[in-house]
């Protein structure tokens, strides 16, 4: 890959503010070929970029683990790039507003990027949607695969995933599990947890998972599969507990907390984190967001916060991730056609 320059010019101060059934294969196809489609799409730049403040849209609830993830990157990014980086708030639909809105840019300059999660791979065969993630969007680079940790309240008597499963097998549905909304990693890390256990637990979603806690605590809701970077914090508050983590061993992060996979063999989940921009942007814009992205990751801020939250590599450069991503789409679609998830209406 040419190594590319990045602006001189000093930095001003940061404020963050239908079913698929295409292969593997064809999806990669699709993915690869988005950068050169950009290219012609687009003219060269009539200025250096990038010329403006770049907009990061997150597609979750503030507070969450890519709200986290998505301010650190654009203190680290501002400071390559020569502009602001400024994270946006577009929550909603399992992270499909957001994406969309990204997605759908008219003006597909770079100056608006996606920190994109799980729910790209996933909403694309869960959902009916009004754009196409093998279409319309093109990786920038590969950030990270972040864990869920199942959380209980500290009073619950469950002390074990074995304690859990006892009894959602006395009497079905019996137990609450909530989610940050349908779709999302907390929603498919318990249906998942359901058929490996060969149980029935009744999913209550929320607008986020910041709102699930306080009915752990209250007793209204059992559990909740909650994404490490989010759950650590809420852990150390002490009014709830980890039981397990949805990784497929236990991380140095949090060697006291078992894997699921202890009590149940193959189960392994993880939400991972990229970014994105629209499939026309320019591919120097490209070339440029992708070294930053990595270089930032490269910085001992952001190798910090990634160890706090059990992060684990994913794929970096752009084209590598494109092919990551065309195989977890067509994972998740065969779950859907085996009949292991559920379309979302």
């Amino acid at each position: 890959m040419k190594l590319l320059s990045f602006p001189s010019r000093p930095v001003a101060r940061h404020a963050t503010p239908v079913r698929s059934s295409a292969s593997a294969h064809q999806v990669a196809a699709m993915l690869l070929g988005a950068a050169a489609s950009g290219a012609a799409l687009q003219d060269a730049h009539a200025q250096p970029y990038p010329s403006r403040p770049i907009t990061m849209v997150v597609p979750f609830a503030p507070g969450g683990t890519a709200d986290v993830l998505g301010r650190e990157f654009a203190v680290e990014m501002s400071k390559l790039l020569g502009q602001n980086v400024v994270v946006e708030l577009r929550p909603g639909a399992g992270g499909n507003i957001g994406a969309e809105h990204v997605a759908k840019q008219s003006r597909a300059d770079g100056h608006t990027l996606l920190l994109g999660s799980l729910s790209v791979s996933t909403n694309v065969s869960l959902m009916k949607l009004n754009w196409d993630p093998r279409k319309d969007l093109i990786p920038v680079a590969g950030i990270a695969t972040v864990p869920n940790l199942l959380v209980v309240a500290a009073d619950s008597p469950f002390k074990t995933v074995s304690d859990l499963i006892s009894a959602a097998k006395v009497k079905a549905g019996s137990l609450f599990f909530g989610s940050s909304g349908p779709g999302t990693s907390s929603h498919l890390a318990g249906e998942l947890f359901q058929d490996r256990a060969g149980v029935t637990i009744t999913h209550v979603p929320y607008k986020g998972s910041g709102a699930v806690y306080p009915d752990i605590i209250g007793g209204r809701v059992t559990m909740l599969f909650d994404l490490a970077g989010s759950a650590v914090g809420q852990v150390k508050g002490g009014k709830v507990r980890a039981l397990a983590t949805t990784a497929r061993r236990r991380s140095p992060a949090m060697p006291d907390v078992p894997a699921i996979a202890e009590t149940f063999p193959g189960y392994e989940f993880g939400s991972w984190f990229a970014l994105f921009a629209p499939a026309a942007t320019p591919k120097d814009a490209v070339a440029l967001l992708e070294q930053a992205t990595i270089k930032s990751m490269q910085t001992e801020r952001i190798k910090e916060r990634l160890l706090q939250i059990a992060a684990e590599p994913v794929p970096n450069s752009s084209v590598d991730f494109a092919k990551f991503l065309a195989n977890d789409i067509e994972r998740y679609a065969r779950l859907v056609r085996e009949g292991r998830l559920d379309v979302l209406q």
